[in-house]
């Protein structure tokens, strides 16, 4: 992260999710070894060829069937579910606003803390009992970022404020160029230009 500061930028937070995404992976962890286990335990005691006298003799591929099941349960559910989790920051600068996610293709959002004209949080009843919540941050101008599940929302929210309010005047300014430049701009394409009149 420190090779993509700006020049005098500061890291002021850097997080992730927060993890109850991660709940029904976790018990799904546990929960489908221990079931093939058993399953395996009663395929090897003869209970499966008593039931079905056709899989007698099959025992050893059977075994080897819920072996591959654990494997293909953790290796495409869990850990996929970990492997985003664990890919997807949530990074609050000094300036900039941003949220990483993906590791195969990564997906980058940034929004100018001079831009944000509006920080918005919302929260449902498990995210309040968390103290987490969805932060929203929007410009003027259509743009806008999401931090979803974000902890401790609302320091998370302070934080944002506090950064705002330390910005210097110039970056304000240089904003504010950008949007009057960008609404001439589309003010001439509406107006079907100066050479139509």
């Amino acid at each position: 992260m420190r090779k993509e500061l700006l020049p005098g930028e500061q890291v002021i937070i850097l997080t992730r999710p927060q993890p109850r995404g991660l709940t029904v992976p976790v018990f799904v962890f546990i929960l489908v070894p221990a079931v093939a286990a058993f399953a395996s335990a009663w395929i090897l005691k003869g209970e499966a060829a008593s039931l079905l006298p056709v899989l007698s003799g099959l025992e050893f591929w059977l075994v080897a069937g819920c072996g591959a099941l654990v494997a293909w349960v953790w290796l495409g559910y869990c850990l996929r579910r970990l492997s985003r989790w664990s890919a997807t920051r949530y990074i609050l600068t000094s300036r900039r606003a941003i949220a990483r996610s993906g590791t195969l293709r990564r997906r980058d959002r940034q929004l100018s803390l001079a831009a944000v004209r509006n920080v918005s949080v919302s929260q449902s009843l498990l995210q309040r009992g968390l103290r987490s919540g969805n932060i929203s941050l929007e410009s003027g101008h259509g743009a806008s970022l999401e931090f979803p599940d974000m902890p401790e929302v609302a320091r998370f929210r302070n934080f944002i404020l506090e950064a705002i309010d330390h910005l210097p005047e110039e970056e304000f300014l240089a904003v504010e160029r950008m949007n009057s430049a960008a609404e001439a701009e589309s003010w001439d394409e509406r107006a079907g230009g100066d050479n139509e009149r």
